[in-house]
This record gives structure tokens, C-alpha cells and sequence, in this order.
């Protein structure tokens, strides 16, 4: 064998491997599919078949008694898969309940239950020549959709396929063993030369299921390699903000050592002049500076660095209620109103106490400076149908300008006089840390609401492997 083909026959197999879409899309998939369209198909094809029972029932005074004893055998047959398409189609309406596990087995086994149907169906309507071999097609079509791809597709399309196989199998020794009268009332004649029709026929079933297995195949590898795209580029962007982060962090703490350096000179001057009164003010300066440098040092290190502290499982309504007195002493009277909406029953969030303290402490200090010492805050909080953890704060202030609110959550953007512009970045670091999301709804007059979720057991982003 040629030493260059080698490593691509080696790679083949590779270049068919697809991962399995996540639960999310798979339990989509299944939905859309066997719920909100096989079951209404299913639900019409059962419907003209008993009527089609109603009308043809004369068959069983014209025909022989072969006929007959057929004839009651499809009804029977049909009764039962009547039934078993009932109690298959249970779990797809209590499919967010069910594990994805079981959900495809259901399908599974619903493609195998239709797949030989099917074939009975074509086998008393002409069979191996029947016009419903077409719905095989379809079958296969169906359950690229349906199941996810893999070993279990390729079996369970392979299967379909050998039920049309089964046909023209049955349809061979039923009309060379059946009377004539039967034979012509369920359309079945004897076959000469069958093999380069049903070889022809076998071939487009295999090749539609190879098909759908590479165009799967082919749509993956691009999502992916999308997917690859967005992340490099978020990864660049994160590189940005860093720098741009670095160059502010320089800014804002080379102001205050610019002051320190001119006051101290202008200190020792006033020493050398015995001026008591101007190095006194200067000292101050100087104090003010520095408190202001290790302000920003401080809210920096909490924005760019993970903390040290272990995962623990939160209370949601004990972390907002101490949030709450941490902001809002009841020791120190203020005229503003703390409204808490905590409702139902929550499930633990597995986070870094101090970075849920973080983001509530931070989003009530921000609630609380926009009011200005009057006025009305709602903190509420929701579990959501998927086990999401919704937290919002709402305040009743002046609300945020329509071009300052894209910009509301970058580092160091600020609409205060004395602010630092990282509190809302904390809360925005801290949340997607964990997959979580932060958003604002804001306008001029109308107040502001910002709104954090949660996933459910959201994990921080170390690992999350």
C-alpha cells in the first residue's frame, strides 16, 4: 500500500466522527420532530386506515378464506400498534421530565415499531413494487433528525432499510404460495427477475442513509468550526479589555502619585519655612491621595482576580437578606425604602460566597447612590421553569441615558463624580464567571432595573471541564 494514503485511510473514520449535540438541541430535535410532526401524521395515517377498514370490509364476502384470515391479521395487527403508538407518544408530551437517555430510547424503539409497520403496509399494497417504498425514504430522513448520530443512527436507519428488504422477501414467497383470487385482491404477482430492481432500490435506501449521516456530518464540523471562530474572537477581545483595563488601572493610580510627588515637595518647602498651617493642609492632600490610590488598587484586585475561598451551596434568600443590612444598616435611618420579592422555593447556587456578595452588594450600593438618599428599591428573586435563578434590582431614580447604557458595564465607565466605574464591571465579571448573564432595562425619568441569572448549579468557569 501506497506509505502516502496510508495516514488518510487512517483519518477516514475521523472525518465521520460527530459529537453528540448537547441536551439541549437533542430534546429540540426530538420535539419538533416526533412531537409536532410525526404525531400528527401518525394521527391522520391511523385515521384513514380504520376508515379504510369501514369501507373495505366487503372484502370478507368476496374473497377466499386465505384472504380472510389476512385481512383479520392486518386488523389485528393494526390494533396493536394503534395501542403502541399511544403509549410511545406519552413520554414526548412529559419529555422535559424524562431523562435524555430514556426519551431516545423512546424514539428508538417508535422508528423500529413504524419501520415494520411500514413494511406490512407495503406488503398488502403491492409489495417489493408498492408506491409506499417512498416512505421508507422518509423513515430514514425522520430518524437522522431524531436520533443522534453515531452507531445507534446507522442501526436504526440500516434497519428501515432491511424492513423494505423484508417486503420483497415476503412478497416472493407469499405470491408463489397464494391462490390466485388473494393474490390479485392484495395486488401481489409473481416476480421473474427481481434482482436489479430491489439491488437499485436497496441502493438509494443505503445511500440516503449515508447521506444524511455525512450532510450531519459536514453541518457539525462547520457549527464547530464557528463556534471556534466566536470563542478566538471573544478570547481576543478578553486580551483587549485587559490592556485597555491595564492602561486605565495606570492612569487612575498615576494621577494621585503625580499629587503625592508636587505635594510633598511642596511639603518640604513649607517645613523649611516653619509654615505649620500649609503642611497640615498638604498632609492632607496627601492622605486623600493615598486613600484614593488603595481605592483603586482594592476594586481592581476584586474585578480581575478569583478570590481565594471555596464553592459552597447558597441560600439565594440568606445571601440577599444579608446583602440587604450590609448596604441598608437598620442602625442608620434613611429614607430609603427596601422592598424584598423572594418567592417560592430555590434551589442551592454552588458559587464563592464573596462573589455573590459582590454582585448584590454592588448593585444595591448602585441602586442606592442613583437615588440619592430618597426613594423606593425592589430586590426580587425567582427560580425559573429551567432551575435558573433570577435576581433583579429596581430603583426608582433618574435612570440611565439611552448612549450610556451599552457602556454601563465596562471597567472604569462612570456617570458619578467620585465613582471608579468598576462596581457594575465586578457584577458583570462575577456573574459570567459562574455562565451566568447581567442586563439592564433603563430610561431617562423611568428608573433602573438590573437583572442577573443564574443557571442552574452554574459552576465557575475553572471547572467546568
Amino acid at each position: 500500500m501506497d506509505s502516502r494514503r496510508e495516514p488518510l485511510l487512517k483519518r477516514l473514520p475521523a472525518l465521520f466522527e460527530i459529537p453528540a449535540p448537547d441536551t439541549a438541541r437533542a430534546r429540540r430535535r426530538i420535539e419538533v420532530m416526533e412531537r409536532n410532526l410525526m404525531l400528527p401524521v401518525k394521527l391522520a395515517f391511523i385515521a384513514i386506515i380504520l376508515q379504510s377498514f369501514n369501507y373495505n370490509s366487503q372484502w370478507m364476502a368476496q374473497v377466499s378464506s386465505a384472504l380472510d384470515v389476512t385481512v383479520e391479521t392486518v386488523q389485528l395487527l393494526f390494533w396493536f400498534y394503534t395501542l403502541f403508538s399511544v403509549l410511545l407518544a406519552v413520554p414526548l408530551f412529559v419529555a422535559d421530565r424524562l431523562p435524555l437517555a430514556l426519551l431516545q430510547w423512546v424514539v428508538v424503539t417508535t422508528a423500529l415499531v413504524d419501520g415494520l409497520v411500514l413494511a406490512a403496509m407495503a406488503l398488502i399494497t403491492g409489495g417489493m413494487d408498492s408506491i409506499l417504498f417512498w416512505l421508507f425514504i422518509g423513515l430514514i430522513l425522520r430518524n437522522s433528525v431524531s436520533v443522534p448520530p453515531g452507531f445507534s443512527q446507522l442501526f436504526l436507519n440500516f434497519a428501515t432499510s432491511l424492513c423494505y428488504a423484508l417486503v420483497a422477501g415476503l412478497d416472493i414467497v407469499i405470491a408463489a404460495n397464494m391462490d390466485d383470487t388473494t393474490s390479485r385482491a392484495l395486488d401481489l404477482s409473481p416476480h421473474e427477475e427481481i434482482g436489479e430492481p430491489f439491488a437499485l432500490r436497496m441502493l438509494v435506501l443505503w445511500l440516503t442513509t449515508m447521506s444524511c449521516y455525512g450532510a450531519q456530518a459536514f453541518l457539525e464540523r462547520q457549527r464547530l468550526a464557528t463556534e471556534e471562530a466566536g470563542e478566538f474572537a471573544a478570547r481576543e477581545s478578553q486580551l483587549h479589555s485587559a490592556g485597555r483595563l491595564a492602561a486605565e488601572f495606570a492612569h487612575q493610580i498615576k494621577n494621585p502619585l503625580a499629587v503625592i510627588r508636587n505635594t510633598a515637595h511642596s511639603l518640604r518647602r513649607s517645613l523649611q519655612n516653619a509654615n505649620t498651617v500649609a503642611a497640615g493642609q498638604q498632609i492632607e492632600i496627601i492622605q486623600e491621595e493615598v486613600a484614593r490610590a488603595d481605592r483603586v488598587i482594592t476594586q481592581v484586585m476584586g474585578y480581575a482576580q478569583l478570590s481565594e475561598g471555596r464553592v459552597e451551596k447558597l441560600d439565594v434568600a440568606g445571601e440577599i437578606n444579608r446583602a440587604v443590612e450590609q448596604v441598608f444598616p437598620a442602625a442608620v435611618p434613611t429614607e430609603i425604602w427596601v422592598v424584598k420579592k423572594i418567592a417560592g422555593h430555590f434551589p442551592p447556587l454552588l458559587m464563592q460566597r464573596a462573589h455573590l456578595s459582590e454582585i448584590l452588594v454592588n448593585l444595591l450600593q448602585n441602586a442606592r447612590e442613583a437615588l440619592g438618599g430618597r426613594g423606593n428599591i425592589v430586590v426580587e428573586a425567582v427560580a425559573r421553569r429551567d432551575h435558573a435563578i433570577e435576581i433583579s434590582v429596581t430603583d426608582d431614580g433618574p435612570g440611565i441615558a439611552p448612549d450610556k447604557v451599552e457602556r454601563i458595564f465596562e471597567a472604569y465607565f462612570t456617570t458619578k463624580e467620585k465613582g471608579t466605574g468598576l462596581g457594575l464591571a465586578i457584577v458583570k465579571h462575577n456573574a459570567e464567571l459562574y455562565g451566568g448573564t447581567v442586563r439592564v432595562d433603563s430610561a431617562l425619568g423611568q428608573g433602573a432595573k438590573f437583572t442577573v441569572v443564574f443557571p442552574a448549579k452554574a459552576l465557575p468557569k475553572p471547572f467546568l471541564k
